[in-house]
């Protein structure tokens, strides 16, 4: 899947759900914005009502009025009124009066005369000087059929004497309740539709210049004579990603750069050849068939990790020039120093050095596991090249003002002092007590950059008897 269409995907989704959300949580305030809307014009009525029913119900002659007539003449009108593209040509409004019992007296539907209405809420309330209102199916069981009904008291002074309440039914409300949703609904797909086509020419803009540098990048790695592209990178940040892909092809031409890792190449594989070797020496004498199968196994091990050691050195020359780690995890760090003292078990056991791993079990750190694995190596490989026979090896971790300090200490000569200046440079080796010769001078230096990928540091040092050398994260 390309990347432009991993772009969009991941736009859609996130237009798609925020829209969905945004226009599911708006359509569903229209219906309650609509009632509320509804019942605090019905509030405002029903109080009217109550100041203008307020002598007739107080002289008990309502009846007698002109009220009843008024209100079934309201009842018939016809109307004509067009609003915001929805007709409506009946009133709606039912109105009752109740006395200050509850019971009514006056009904625009002529329907609840005499009935006692103190049970509802719309009129109980109100007789007990609160918000009386309430909404009741006409139909059992059917929302649709719901009105909603707003008392208002009728008052005497302190006293009051009655409750005037208006009701509306729903169903009167849902045409301008369904009319504002349709056009939201029409409205937000427009929106959408116009973001996702925003989206697509976002995703070819942005990747355009992506496809210009990979083919860049695909030439240079089929060993094509490529140059970048003639078009100028318009973003600044690719533009600047450009500049360093040709820097480092230029770099990666370069023979000395491509001969500093061959040569750091062949120094890695040396101590998994070293282990190999030993094994298989040890193998041609007479042992347990116990001893036998360990040391096939550190064949089969350290084979393994030439093939590992080949990949990933091929490798190192882009993690140098990012700068930064990849596939970082917890590593134990007692647990890894084990496998790589086992993997030098043959060669301990034919110069009879002893090694002993102090390092707590709980010591983690978070790093690549393959760089922190092949630094700790080093170590160990350059305690065992400048450790006598019968000498001893102990490893061990300490934390120091919040830092993991991982240190190998080796019995053997001490470091002279002019050396200590140069022990990171590359190429630079002092002599093996054992047989004289030097190494490639890759050891250290690998080391060094490992410990500084991590954000660590690397310290060599000369102790009582011996050689310490301690990597702090």
């Amino acid at each position: 899947m390309s990347l432009s269409i991993r772009i969009f995907l991941v736009y859609l989704v996130f237009v798609g759900l925020s829209g969905y959300f945004i226009l599911n949580t708006v359509v569903e305030e229209i219906k309650p914005g609509v009632r509320q809307s509804t019942e605090e014009t019905l509030v405002d009525t029903a109080n009217l009502l109550a100041e203008i029913l307020r002598e007739p119900v107080k002289n008990q002659t309502l009846q007698n009025s002109d009220f009843p007539q008024i209100l079934a003449a309201y009842g018939r009108r016809k109307l004509q009124a067009n609003i915001w593209g929805i007709d409506k040509t009946v009133v709606n409004h039912r109105i009752y009066v109740t006395d200050k019992k509850g019971i009514v007296i006056l009904d625009s539907a002529h329907k609840a005369l005499g009935q006692d209405y103190s049970h509802w809420n719309d009129v109980y309330l109100t007789l007990h000087g609160k918000y009386g209102a309430r909404s009741t199916a006409e139909i059992p069981d059917d929302v649709a059929s719901s009105v909603m009904y707003i008392g208002a008291p009728i008052m005497d002074g302190d006293d009051i004497i009655g409750v005037v309440s208006v009701a509306k039914p729903n169903r009167s409300m849902q045409p301008f309740i369904d009319r504002s949703r349709n056009r939201l609904a029409l409205l937000g797909g427009i929106i959408i539709t116009i973001g996702l086509l925003a989206g697509i020419l976002f995703s070819w803009w942005l990747t355009a210049e992506l496809r210009r540098l990979r083919n860049y990048a695909l030439a240079v790695s089929a060993g094509e004579r490529a140059v970048l592209p003639e078009q100028k990178i318009a973003s600044g940040e690719l533009n600047q990603l450009a500049n360093a892909l040709e820097s480092m092809r230029i770099e990666l031409d370069g023979k000395a750069y491509i001969e500093q890792y061959v040569q750091t190449l062949a120094h890695e594989l040396k101590s998994p050849l070293a282990g190999i070797h030993a094994a298989a020496e040890l193998l041609q004498s007479p042992m347990s068939e116990e001893q036998r199968e360990r040391f096939i196994n550190n064949i089969a091990v350290e084979s393994v990790r030439m093939q590992q050691l080949i990949e990933r050195l091929l490798n190192l020359a882009l993690v140098e020039q990012q700068q930064a780690l990849h596939e970082t995890k917890a590593v134990a760090i007692k647990s890894l120093w084990n496998e790589l003292v086992e993997a030098q078990s043959a060669r301990m056991h034919q110069h009879n050095i002893s090694c002993v791993n102090d390092i707590a079990e709980d010591a983690t750190l978070t790093g690549e596991v393959f760089l922190l694995r092949q630094a700790f190596a080093n170590l160990l490989e350059n305690a065992l090249d400048f450790t006598p026979k019968n000498g001893r090896i102990r490893i061990f971790s300490e934390r120091q003002n919040g830092k993991l300090k991982i240190t190998i200490e080796n019995e053997g000569e001490p470091i002279p002092e002019f050396a200590f200046a140069r022990l990171t440079e590359r190429f630079y080796s002092l002599p093996r007590p054992s047989t004289g010769k030097k190494s490639t001078g890759l050891g250290l230096n690998f080391v060094q950059e490992v410990a500084s990928l991590h954000k660590g540091e690397l310290q060599l040092r000369n102790t009582e008897g011996g050689v310490e050398a301690s990597l702090i994260f």
